[in-house]
């Protein structure tokens, strides 16, 4: 399987056409799909449904195009790993994995703490939830990566960020709750809940126990600038982290914290025994002096 034919599948699959994706490589039409029916062959599955006028994706080729991306990804990343060995000046690409948090600020300390000295390196930040983030780290695709969750200590290495996000509700001004100081389970029962497939399973249950299920969820969400838009349009009750939303005083929102508190910590991780490069070492020396 070579990584030329992989690139090959994925032009294909993301442009849908095998003609189109064939001149954005500029390959010609039979190369690449003989080259892509060589790889059904090998793996001795069908990749494409093929129309008239398109293709789709089987199931096996979905799986594929998971994997191929991730393969790829990693091609790049050794390569500009080494290229960065022969440098005589510190530089190279660093990827992170970030929770959404307002507590990533210290990164920018970071950064800002080695740009003068090691301006060559240059910072690639990714967002997600904690299971797709630690799954790309054990692949090596991820540098680092910034959880809000327990760290495993049998596979990672960590570092605990001296903040914690404090939990609470984003809701419209005129919301039946803005009168509130504070949000108590008892006052989300029955109301329209918008809240992170995570919480949902890892953080609301440490707050409500078994009444998690009386929650009337109507969305799961992974970013919480969407729910707030969802939340300005009048659609629900937003749990997020303060801060994560626009809730000033010229907002149409407001937060109120969670009674009792619910608080989360911040922690920075990567895999055990990890080989960095020069960038990796100086910006994990960053990162201990500022956490």
């Amino acid at each position: 399987m070579e990584l030329r034919v992989l690139k090959y599948f994925l032009a294909a699959a993301r442009l849908g056409n095998i003609t189109r994706a064939a001149e954005s490589l500029n390959v010609t039409q039979p190369t690449m799909s003989r080259q892509i029916k060589d790889l059904e062959d090998e793996l001795g599955e069908k990749l494409f449904e093929r129309t008239n006028y398109a293709i789709r994706l089987t199931p096996a080729g979905e799986l594929l195009r998971e994997r191929a991306e991730d393969i790829l990804s990693m091609a790049d990343k050794t390569l500009l790993d080494f290229k960065s060995l022969k440098d005589d000046e510190v530089s190279g690409d660093i990827a992170i994995a970030c929770a959404e948090s307002k507590n990533i600020a210290f990164l920018a300390k970071c950064i800002l703490r080695l740009k003068k000295q090691h301006p060559l390196i240059r910072y690639h930040l990714y967002a997600g939830d904690s299971e797709r983030v630690l799954e790309k780290l054990d692949k090596g695709l991820f540098d680092f990566a910034v959880i809000v969750e327990h760290v495993d200590v049998e596979k990672y290495n960590s570092l605990t960020v001296h903040a914690v996000d404090r939990w609470g509700v984003v809701m419209r001004r005129d919301a039946e709750l803005a009168s509130c100081d504070f949000i108590e389970p008892c006052d989300l029962v029955g109301k329209p809940i918008m809240v992170s497939r995570q919480s949902l399973a890892a953080d609301l249950p440490r707050w409500l126990g078994d009444d998690v299920s009386k929650l009337n969820v109507i969305a799961t969400l992974d970013l919480s600038y969407n729910g707030s838009v969802l939340c300005r349009e009048g659609v629900g009750y937003l749990l997020t982290f303060e801060g994560l939303c626009d809730t000033g005083a010229d907002s149409p929102l407001c937060f109120k914290p969670l009674m009792p508190e619910l608080t989360t910590n911040m922690y920075v991780v990567w895999r055990r025994n990890q080989q960095f490069t020069r960038a990796g070492e100086v910006f994990l020396q960053a990162m201990k002096d500022v956490c």
